[in-house]
């Protein structure tokens, strides 16, 4: 599966990559495939690119440079990474 095929945001996937912010208190980034295969970093996880599968989100992260430390995650993760306890 290329990146470029997965260009269009969708809210019925199974998961997103998403990378850590820059500090311990900054909210996550997550993946936007753009239609010319492109990437680009969201705050709004609703914009992020959804991939079908958590082994495919995984599979695009491990792709990507290192430095970024990129990850799948279960879609509907990231409103329970989001919110206080």
């Amino acid at each position: 599966m290329s990146l470029q095929s997965l260009s269009t945001p969708s809210h019925s996937g199974g998961a997103l990559v998403s990378k850590a912010g820059d500090s311990p208190a900054a909210p996550a980034w997550y993946l936007h495939v753009t239609v010319d295969g492109g990437v680009r970093w969201v705050r709004d996880p609703c914009a992020a690119t959804a991939f079908p599968t958590l082994r495919d989100a995984t599979r695009a992260a491990v792709r990507l440079p290192a430095r970024l430390r990129a990850f799948g995650l279960p879609r509907g993760a990231e409103l329970a990474v989001g919110s206080s306890h």
